[in-house]
């Protein structure tokens, strides 16, 4: 428990310095906690249907943040916030456009296909993934 009200003390003192007060009222700050939103719809959107997704503009997602993880990584001073929000945003579109692409191109014909061979074969029906 000591462990822990140390490591609090020294997140309240850093937040108290000049250097986290010009981190916070800076670019470097804002601009990445803006660029969370693209993530976070994403999220948001992965229990909808797959037929609202827009494969094209979820294409262009993917390759935005790409870019823009380089650029984090490599402007001076590098900037990890913007780096965690853009690699997130390319993981969480990269499964948005595969949940568009199994239900543009019949990747649920062949799960159901499947599953009536098993069901004929007298095999037990097991979800995806075990």
């Amino acid at each position: 428990m000591a462990m822990v009200a140390g490591l609090w003390q020294r997140a309240r003192d850093y937040m108290k310095t000049k250097e986290f007060r010009d981190y916070v009222t800076s670019t470097h700050f804002w601009g990445p906690l803006a660029n969370w939103g693209l993530p976070l719809a994403a999220i948001k959107d992965m229990n909808a249907s797959p037929t609202i997704i827009s494969g094209p503009m979820t294409t262009a997602l993917i390759f935005y943040s790409m870019a823009f993880m380089r650029f984090a990584y490599r402007v001076q001073p590098r900037n990890l916030l913007l780096l965690a929000c853009h690699s997130t945003n390319v993981v969480v579109q990269s499964v948005q456009v595969s949940r568009y692409l199994i239900h543009q191109y019949g990747g649920d014909a062949v799960g159901a296909a499947a599953a009536s061979a098993a069901a004929t074969a007298g095999l037990t029906q097991r979800p995806y993934g075990c």
